[in-house]
């Protein structure tokens, strides 16, 4: 992430506010240390938000392009997969960017911390721990069964298997970072035997 201090003041604001929103959660952040660290002063925020809800709002939304746009999600205008090295590829490729990108893994902080509070950050949560790969994949799948290289099941069931324990291991790796590798041991190994037992040869 590019320094706070290049940003123009708008965006300034909303990093400053991520980097504190992931370290002491929302209700440990007042708008006076959202300002101090944006190297601003108090006052001079009301300019540009009405207030700290109108900053995390604004904040989501700057990160899910970021997220959209880093993740690169199958679409219509993509490509599928014609093998099983192909799809394990671009999912381990997906799996470094969500494990590495340093506004990705603070927001997953942040929707940790605050989904209970928030719906529109419980909402959140739900659609990119689990919704949107699932859906995506659920696509995948079907269009792999088309070309004949996966065996003929049920598409969305097997996206659930594909990505449930991933999930599950990107969450091990954010408690506990020095296991990343371990975590990344595992996820390989999962999708090899996925592609051995769904794969056509």
């Amino acid at each position: 992430m590019k320094e706070i201090e290049k940003m123009p003041t708008k965006t300034r604001i909303l990093y400053a506010a991520l980097d504190l929103f992931s370290e002491k959660g929302y209700d440990g952040v007042g708008v006076d240390l959202i300002a101090e660290k944006a190297g601003l002063k108090g006052p001079s925020l009301y300019r540009h938000y009405k207030g700290k809800e109108d900053i995390l709002n604004s904040m989501i939304d700057i990160v899910e392009q970021h997220y959209e746009d880093g993740f690169h999600l199958y679409n219509e205008n993509e490509a599928f997969p014609s093998s099983m090295d192909e799809l394990i590829r671009g999912a381990i490729k997906r799996i470094e960017f969500t494990v590495d990108d340093e506004i990705i893994c603070k927001t997953r902080r942040i929707l940790a911390m605050e989904q209970f509070r928030s719906p529109r950050i419980a909402a959140m949560a739900t659609k990119y721990h689990m919704e949107n790969m699932r859906n995506a994949y659920t696509v995948v799948f079907e269009e792999m069964m088309k070309k004949g290289v996966l065996k003929e099941d049920d598409p969305e069931y097997l996206a659930l298997e594909f990505i449930a324990p991933v999930s599950l291991l990107i969450h091990t790796c954010d408690r506990e970072p020095h296991k990343k590798e371990e975590c990344f041991k595992v996820i390989r190994k999962h999708f090899a035997h996925f592609a051995r037992v769904y794969g056509k040869k």
